[in-house]
Formats: structure tokens, C-alpha cells, sequence
């Protein structure tokens, strides 16, 4: 599903920028952003299950406009011993034992994605993943608890850094709440859909590049300083507030 897709004709009377600032790596200090939402059977990203997981990456378009590039989806296999809480299966709709969900390991959903995010990041030239969700503390906790889980050493995401878009959109659109940001930013939204990584991930990606790309429209990017480095975050930066 596209959105977002051809933002510059929301914005016909803006030139294509080409330099530095308009590209991925130098619009945020050189992470590359990643859409992520999961859905869980509780809240304890260390002992509940991942039942599902969803990312979305992201690219500059020819006019420096941020647009959806690959999406990846898995429904994963609770890791042994996994505490499923009644409640948040009720919550999903989620039977996580149903064979017609053809679900992973996480160790099998998550070297997709962390594959298919490194040849993102060698595309645009970026040090680091950064995981953009929506109340972010959330989904990157359970991708971090998984990913030690299934010992993948090579994880693209910064260990604690996360753009959260509960709180651009309460900056820029006066909600949190991912229906009503959507709803006030007129992207469409159905109740009945939500709950599912991957309907979320959509939603919360073209919520996402509309955040930034209003942004760039209302003269907010570039910024006002052109000469300062926005370039060069260092790959290993884990230390970096």
C-alpha cells in the first residue's frame, strides 16, 4: 500500500533541492529512520511474547520529500516460555498458536528486517537505524528483548534513541493518539484495522512523513543556519545523548 508517495505534488511550487540537507542521511544527522510496530501478548518486552511484527524504511524522493520505500511483515512464534497474557490476546485478536498465521522465530522475522534496514542504510549512506513508532519506548523495547533473544549481534538500531511520533504529533497536531493525529491530518483510519502491525506501520509512516514533510513545507527545513554539519553522526554513537 503507497501513501505518501508523491508528497511533491501536495507542494507543486517547490523546487528540487538536491544538496546535502535534502537527502536521508543529512536530514537526520545521518540515521536511518525505520518505521516499526509490533503487537504482543502483554507489556514485558523480557518475558511476553512478540506475536507480530511490522517495518516500514523510508527515502527522499527526487525533490527532498520523505515517501515510504520497503515494507516487511512477519507474524512470529512466542519464544519459548513466553508469558501470553489472556487479556492482550484478547486485546489483538491474536491466536498465536493458529497455523494459518505461518508464523517465524523471531530470530527468522528479525534477520529479514535488520538485512533488508543494512542494505537501506548502505543505500543512503547512513551510520544508524533509528526505530520510529508510535509511543516508541514500546516497540523498541520488544525488538531489543527479541533481537538479545535470538543473539543477533548485528542489530541496526541505535540502543536508545527512538523518534516518537505520539509526541511530533501532539507538537505538530495537537493529539497523540494515532486514530485522532491520523483523523488530524486527514489520513484515513479504520478502527477496525488497527491492532495489526502491519495496518499501523502504514498509518504510522504516512503520519510520519506527513509530520516532516509539513515541516519542510512551512519553511522549518532546511534550517536557518545552512552551514551547520548535520551530516556526520558517527556510526558507533551508543554513547551519544
Amino acid at each position: 500500500m503507497l501513501f505518501c508517495h508523491n508528497a511533491a505534488s501536495f507542494y507543486p511550487d517547490r523546487d528540487p533541492m538536491t544538496d546535502a540537507v535534502h537527502t536521508l542521511k543529512g536530514r537526520f544527522r545521518g540515521f536511518y529512520p525505520v518505521v516499526i510496530d509490533v503487537e504482543t501478548a502483554g507489556f514485558n518486552a523480557k518475558t511476553d511474547a512478540l506475536l507480530e511484527i511490522a517495518a516500514y524504511t523510508l527515502k527522499m524522493d527526487e525533490q527532498g520529500w520523505l515517501v515510504p520505500d520497503q515494507v516487511f511483515h512477519f507474524h512470529v512464534e512466542p519464544f519459548e516460555g513466553a508469558n501470553l497474557e489472556k487479556a492482550a490476546l484478547e486485546f489483538t485478536g491474536i491466536d498465536p498458536y493458529n497455523p494459518l498465521r505461518g508464523a517465524v522465530s523471531e530470530k527468522e522475522a528479525l534477520t529479514e528486517i535488520f538485512k533488508g534496514i543494512r542494505k537501506g542504510m548502505k543505500e543512503q549512506d547512513c551510520g544508524r537505524a533509528i526505530i520510529v513508532a508510535h509511543n516508541a519506548t514500546f516497540d523498541h523495547g520488544f525488538v531489543m528483548a527479541a533481537a538479545e533473544r535470538a543473539g543477533l549481534k548485528r542489530n541496526p538500531f541505535h540502543p536508545f534513541a527512538t523518534f516518537d511520533t505520539a509526541a511530533l504529533s501532539g507538537l505538530a497536531l495537537g493529539q497523540t493518539v494515532l486514530a485522532k493525529a491520523c483523523q488530524s491530518a486527514r489520513i484515513p483510519f479504520d478502527n477496525k484495522e488497527a491492532h495489526s502491525a502491519l495496518y499501523d506501520t502504514e498509518r504510522t509512516t504516512e503520519l510520519f512523513c506527513h509530520i516532516v514533510n509539513r515541516w519542510k513545507s512551512m519553511g522549518g527545513w532546511p534550517p536557518a543556519h545552512p552551514d551547520d554539519d548535520t551530516t556526520d553522526a558517527p556510526a558507533d554513537d551508543e554513547g551519544q545523548e
